[in-house]
């Protein structure tokens, strides 16, 4: 009888370990459960956040390079040819219809004798794709001569099209080898190296050492984790020649403008104007711009512009003008 009691009291002591191990098990697992929800909801609104911040910080990007300030950029390329010494507001491209003459009016009489026609300079970034060959063919018919703000292409398509940019008697400039601002803009050592090697590049390729650059984004951009004025400073010294625009043609917008507007856009913002110089891009998304380009040249000779590359004569369009950098 003793036996069987100790054998009954056995029993209940291992089912009562094998019920804690269970219970615990079931403890251990559901803890893991509640830490691996609570991670997964935190990581979930993490990446949420970091999405936010990454499309806000696209939309800056896209703002502080294609944008028309409200007022013309405040005096930038005002008629008299010179650009403001300010720093323009920072807004998203449109044409602004403050101080310019409205669609089918006639612009205000500048003064200038006609044989001095407005000079227009046609300026494209972020290529070279097969939207620029298409750009150069167009140009080429037309006895056009344009200028190129490229970037980096290693593939042999990009030579030779950064070999006809030079050969067709366009103008080479440089826009960054990389062109990602979170890496360009980092530091100036970073913006140095990128640039250096981007011109580097274009010399092995084509031959010609270009000094002429636009910086992403513009030279007011806001973006930068330098000081543009550093930037600015820097480029300077060592002899480079920066441009910014005082016309843009939309092409790069959140707005997706039909051929007809990009060619309104720059026609209308045009008359503001005796120089004036165009932001255009020619990467691959940029079909509209080709379709654009003809008619658009068509426009400004009607208009009696006068279409020319950039080179070492032209006055510089500069948002943040250097010879007031420090």
């Amino acid at each position: 009888m003793e036996e069987k009691t100790n054998g009954l009291q056995e029993q209940q002591l291992r089912r009562r370990r094998i019920n804690k191990m269970k219970t615990s098990i079931l403890a251990f697992g559901g803890i893991w459960i509640l830490v691996l929800t609570v991670l997964t909801v935190t990581l979930l609104v993490k990446l949420i956040s970091l999405e936010q911040q990454v499309d806000d910080i696209a939309k800056t990007m896209i703002s502080q390079e294609h944008y028309v300030t409200s007022e013309n950029q405040k005096n930038a390329g005002s008629k008299d040819g010179k650009v403001s010494d300010s720093v323009p507001e920072q807004e998203p491209a449109t044409n602004s219809q403050e101080n310019q003459p409205q669609v089918g009016e006639q612009p205000e009489e500048s003064g200038q004798p006609e044989e001095h026609p407005r000079k227009v300079y046609l300026t494209f970034d972020d290529g070279p794709s097969e939207n620029t060959a298409k750009i150069l063919d167009i140009l080429k018919e037309r006895n056009i001569k344009a200028t190129f703000f490229v970037t980096g292409n290693e593939e042999e398509s990009a030579k030779q099209l950064y070999q006809r940019i030079v050969d067709e008697g366009h103008t080479l400039g440089m826009h960054s080898y990389s062109h990602k601002y979170d890496l360009i803009y980092s530091s100036l050592d970073a913006f140095i190296e990128d640039m250096t090697h981007l011109q580097s590049y274009l010399e092995d390729v084509t031959g010609v050492t270009t000094r002429l650059i636009r910086f992403p984004g513009g030279s007011s951009n806001q973006v930068s984790n330098v000081d543009m004025q550093e930037l600015i400073q820097y480029v300077t010294e060592q002899g480079f020649t920066y441009f910014d625009w005082n016309v843009a043609s939309g092409d790069a917008t959140s707005q997706a403008y039909t051929p007809d507007e990009l060619v309104e856009n720059v026609v209308h913002d045009v008359t503001a104007y005796e120089t004036s110089v165009v932001l255009m891009h020619d990467s691959s998304p940029k079909a509209t711009t080709v379709e654009a380009l003809e008619p658009m040249i068509d426009k400004l000779q009607q208009m009696g512009a006068e279409i020319l590359p950039i080179d070492e004569t032209t006055e510089p369009v500069q948002h943040i003008t250097a010879e007031n950098v420090e």
